[in-house]
């Protein structure tokens, strides 16, 4: 197909990923309208060349090559006159550089942050997937939205529909948004705290990374998305809450200030969230199948107590602390949940690891990207720290 005007560039960040293999699904779909011009992975190799051969972008970038050399050479085979870039910072300076309108951000952990702020301090549009971005970084975000006049779209799930419901409206009109969890693979268990790993890792909507479907099985996750929703949305903190819907297919509902209620419902599907971050406003072409009424009837809504999952009680007690807490939160479960992965410790330990970490933290206002890295590093050591006692004990 020749190039046509109206086509608009992308960059996909975390293409090896679950999201960034959905996002080309997306392009591939929508080819008349999307362009991939920039790829960034970090550890796969080979599927990094496969994609560049199909896709042939100008950009690639591999952030942990096992040997830089041969990374580039064997990228440099299959997509000619790109501009490769490897090591650390790499997919942040395909971000900078790119010069793509539209950037997924599918990166898995705190590295995303950087991508993310490089994206929007030139202006562009940022699909983001990435959690840590506004979790660990929301007011540095805040001032790279103002000060590069780019955009920022959620693809969560939860706050793609939160988007739809709110349609702009200024937060003032907003009573209260509630996000939709549908309690994770561990909803019916007897005692999630001694869950095995198996148990954990079958969730019975959504096929995601191991980290994040144990964070979904703690509903810690939750917590987390409700940080990005305070920051996204700019609504404080007692007007966000979350509810148990097993179904999964409504997943977000706006309550304004005269008593109405607005809510998304859809096929549980992340191409949906995808294609409309790019889309926005508009609405392409189908890329899920419609429900009907009929498919709403029997839906269930159940209340998510605090006292019942106390990751996701950690999660919203460090989003109202505020400043570098959600970093260290965030530093925290990474290694708690590899300590859990791993048979280190059980799940039931994860949430001590994480109180006990954000205990020993003074909190400090957030100033600068080496700050939070500082902080980051920290909190994996004090982590660490807490791990290797929770195992001894």
């Amino acid at each position: 197909m020749s190039d046509s005007p109206s086509r608009r560039d992308v960059a996909i960040l975390g293409s090896t990923g679950s999201i960034g293999e959905q996002s080309l699904d997306v392009a591939g779909r929508e080819s008349d309208r999307l362009r991939v011009t920039a790829l960034a992975a970090g550890r796969d190799l080979d599927r990094l060349c496969e994609q560049a051969s199909a896709w042939r972008p100008a950009f690639l970038a591999l952030e942990h090559p096992a040997d830089e050399r041969v990374a580039r050479a064997r990228l440099g085979a299959v997509a000619p006159g790109a501009v490769i870039e490897t090591g650390e910072g790499a997919a942040a300076r395909v971000a900078a550089c790119c010069g793509a309108q539209l950037v997924v951000n599918g990166i898995v952990g705190a590295a995303g942050l950087e991508p993310s702020l490089a994206t929007l301090a030139r202006g562009a549009r940022l699909a983001l997937a990435n959690k840590e971005t506004l979790v660990v970084g929301g007011p540095l975000v805040r001032e790279a939205l103002h000060a590069g006049g780019g955009e920022l779209l959620p693809v969560d799930s939860e706050h793609s529909a939160a988007l739809q419901c709110l349609l702009g409206r200024p937060a003032h009109e907003v009573a209260r948004l509630t996000l939709t969890a549908s309690g994770g693979p561990l909803r019916r268990h007897p005692d999630w705290r001694r869950a095995t790993r198996d148990e954990v890792l079958a969730h019975p909507v959504w096929a995601m990374g191991a980290r994040i479907t144990t964070d979904s099985a703690t509903l810690f996750n939750k917590g987390l998305e409700i940080i990005e929703a305070h920051w996204l949305f700019g609504l404080d903190y007692d007007r966000i809450g979350a509810v148990i819907h097993p179904q999964a297919v409504v997943h977000a509902i706006a309550t304004f200030r005269d008593g109405s209620l607005m809510a998304q419902v859809a096929t549980p599907d992340m191409r949906l969230p995808i294609q409309l971050a790019l889309s926005w406003p508009e609405r392409w072409g189908e890329s899920v199948t419609p429900l009907t009424a009929l498919d709403l009837a029997g839906l269930e809504f159940a209340p998510l107590e605090e006292a019942k999952h106390p990751a996701f009680a950690c999660a919203l007690a460090a989003g109202r602390a505020g400043g570098t807490a959600p970093c260290v939160l965030n530093a925290a479960d990474e290694v708690a949940v590899q300590g859990f992965l791993a048979g280190a410790i059980a799940l039931g330990a994860v949430p001590d690891v994480l109180e006990r970490t954000l205990a020993a933290h003074v909190v400090e206002r957030v100033e600068s990207l080496a700050q939070l890295r500082a902080v980051d590093a920290w909190a994996r050591g004090q982590a660490r720290a807490e791990v290797a006692r929770a195992e001894a004990g």
